[in-house]
């Protein structure tokens, strides 16, 4: 008989090959996009994935099969128990719940706020105070042209499709994707050779699609609604805004935000005004936005109302050096660079920051400041730091004005989850705005000594303008002195040889004549420049973050799987300590409260427990929401006034004087002090039983 371990072993084995072999086909099909690879290549490895899928599943079947147990990296079995304690506690619970709930929203309850509440401060004090950030709170309710100037109206969009009698919607791209790897996968009626290539090639280009060849494939492939078999509708593009209307009148439309950044965007001449007009600064906003995704799923990690916390961090483009780099230069979290995913090994590797900007593998230094202190951060709120990594965008997912981009990712039973974004925007955001808005949206350098350069100039002929274009005319000269520099020489060049040059503006399309407008490079000594900041901007979502902190403190006693515990670090806890009374008695009660309300004057949550119960199922109520401390009254606390100071983990206890107890639970919750010093400063009490 095989050992089960050996068996185990092999699972796991089987599933790194797995995700290796899924990182082979992202990054063969980013080359093929580019035209460096065949598309054959990426067939090939689209069916070696399918194979070490079926290796896997066969491998875990033969470790259960041999020891009657589910895998122990049985990614649903693990949710399930985890998901069950924490609605059992009340962390979180689907909204609306006595009305059949709505897909995409949650409730916090009151661990789950606290929770929340104690990771949003953490994340707080460890940017905004760290870097005297200017924090801003702005409405949610966002009118049209502010999302309209960021490209949200326009392209924050997903295709979906309808069951035709039910009305019922779903993500068309997905719903593809599922019938496609079905029929490949199909071993009873396979497909022939040809018909399997192209299902591949389609397979590895749905997310290219247009809505015309989306549907066009989804008739092919006879794709129904998948909860009734209904025909489905012709795809439509779907817009993730919920939108609203402002005033009694419903004449101004509005949205609600999807994501808190633009309230910083639109405020920043203010900002940098009250910033003593001084570069580089950063802005934060911690609030709720809104997606109206089509098919919600994953609890936490695809939502429709969630928290944001967002960070923009204004620089001269020229100048994207950080003062306090050197601080992180030494950090190195697994970085998974364009370069690792597009090798043969496919695994990212521990880089020191330093080194990382050095070879120019992070762009720049403020960009590798802020995946550092991300990376600390997730150590701090008790991320398992082997779980987390930063993956870098590949060039075909980067945006076209993005200079680079990382995704915070953390691995859970879903895979890796991006849990917040850290990107180099340039100058797009502001620009946008600025060109929507017609407010300069520009910071001042000052030269250390005047300097000579040549000087666009734009000066349109506002009489001509005016006799032909009337009204329109002050519209046309503001989009003349706005244009880029290349957009004014490229119409220089039309209208020095005679032609008439477009001008785009408002919607609408002018034809400017020569002797409408005066275009020239002059030389001039400056003593200083307007220039458009670029932005660093690193982006996190709290409910994901606080879901994979969730997968990562969950564990069962060893030996007892019912006994389920959340290895929360003190910072996080929802809870920081529990007092027991041992028994029901008015004089150790009396004790029990006056230490409640000495931690509570420390500004520390505490609970006290007297329902009598054995202490060891108190423990175990306590140990299932994450409480990492216990106090104990006992009789002997009545005699010498001790009590004993019991840790979640360890379930190790040490005798300490009243006294000391909420100072000493105070610096072991802010993490100033080890359980292992406690241990080493006070007395071992032996343990209660856990029974």
């Amino acid at each position: 008989m095989i050992d089960p371990k050996v068996l185990e072993d092999e699972f796991h084995a089987a599933q790194e090959a797995v995700a290796r072999q899924g990182d082979v086909v992202r990054s063969l099909k980013a080359q093929a996009k580019e035209g460096h690879v065949e598309r054959s290549a990426v067939d090939e490895a689209i069916e070696m994935l399918k194979q070490v899928k079926i290796d896997m599943e066969r491998k875990q079947k033969a470790y259960e099969d041999a020891t009657g147990k589910t895998a122990g990296a049985n990614k649903e079995a693990f949710r399930a128990a985890m998901t069950n304690a924490l609605e059992r506690r009340l962390f979180y619970i689907p909204s609306f719940k006595i009305y059949g709930s709505v897909a995409g929203f949650y409730d916090y309850g009151p661990p789950g706020c606290a929770m929340k509440q104690n990771v949003t401060q953490t994340w707080r004090n460890h940017f905004v105070l760290e870097e005297n950030m200017l924090e801003v709170e702005c409405p949610a309710v966002t009118p049209e042209i502010v999302l309209k100037a960021s490209g949200h109206v326009d392209r924050f969009t997903d295709f979906m499709v309808k069951d035709v009698k039910t009305g019922d919607c779903y993500r068309a791209d997905h719903l593809l994707e599922g019938t496609l790897e079905a029929a490949l996968e199909d071993t009873k009626a396979p497909l022939s050779k040809e018909a399997a290539y192209e299902a591949r090639d389609l397979l590895a280009r749905v997310g290219e699609l247009g809505a015309a060849e989306l549907g066009a494939a989804l008739t092919k492939y006879g794709v129904k609604a998948p909860d009734t078999k209904n025909d489905i509708s012709d795809p439509f593009p779907f817009n993730l805004m919920f939108k609203t209307s402002i005033g009694p009148r419903g004449d101004m439309v509005g949205y609600l935000r999807p994501e808190t950044a633009q309230g910083i965007f639109v405020n920043f001449k203010d900002l940098l005004y009250y910033n003593g007009s001084k570069l580089p600064f950063a802005a934060a906003q911690i609030g709720s936005s809104y997606r109206n995704e089509i098919s919600p799923r994953a609890g936490l990690l695809r939502v429709r109302e969630f928290t944001q916390a967002e960070i923009e961090h204004f620089v001269n483009p020229a100048d994207k050096s950080h003062p306090k780099f050197k601080s992180v230069a030494d950090v190195a979290p697994l970085l998974y660079s364009r370069a690792l995913q597009m090798g043969d090994e496919k695994k990212p590797k521990r880089i020191p920051l330093g080194e990382a900007v050095s070879q120019g593998i992070i762009a720049n230094e403020t960009l590798a400041y802020f995946i550092g202190r991300t990376y600390l951060f997730g150590e701090k709120i008790g991320l398992n730091t082997e779980r987390i990594r930063f993956r870098q965008h590949l060039q075909h997912e980067m945006a076209h004005y993005a200079e680079d981009c990382w995704d915070f990712e953390v691995e859970c039973s879903y895979g890796w989850v991006e849990c917040a974004g850290l990107a180099d925007r340039s100058a797009y955001d502001l620009t946008a705005h600025a060109g929507m808005s017609k407010v300069e949206l520009n910071a001042y350098e000052r030269f250390p000594e005047p300097r000579e350069e040549d000087v666009l100039t734009i000066l349109p002929n506002k009489k001509e303008l005016g006799k032909l274009f009337k009204k329109d005319a002050q519209t046309i000269a503001e989009a003349l002195e706005a244009m880029s520099e290349c957009d004014a020489l490229e119409m220089q060049g039309k209208l020095a040889a005679g032609q008439a040059a477009p001008l785009k503006t408002g919607g609408r399309t002018f034809e400017m004549q020569p002797g409408f407008v005066e275009i020239k490079k002059e030389r001039k000594k400056l003593s200083g420049r307007n220039f458009t900041p670029g932005v660093i901007e690193p982006s996190f979502g709290i409910g994901r973050i606080l879901y994979c902190l969730f997968e990562h403190a969950f564990y069962t006693r060893e030996g007892d799987d019912q006994r389920t515990v959340f290895r929360f670090t003190p910072v996080t806890a929802p809870v920081k300590c529990t007092v027991f009374p041992l028994l029901q008695r008015a004089e150790l009660n009396e004790k029990a409260e006056a230490m409640s309300a000495a931690l509570t004057r420390e500004r520390l949550s505490n609970t006290v427990d007297t329902t009598g119960t054995t202490v060891g199922k108190r423990y175990a109520r306590t140990d299932e929401i994450g409480v990492p401390f216990a106090i104990t009254i006992d009789y002997q606390t009545l005699e010498d006034s001790t009590a004993t100071l019991r840790e979640r983990d360890s379930t190790a206890q040490v005798r300490v004087p009243l006294a000391d107890l909420p100072g000493l639970v105070r610096r072991l919750t802010d993490m100033e002090l080890s359980w292992a010093d406690v241990a080493a400063q006070y007395p071992a009490q032996a343990p209660a039983s856990e029974d």
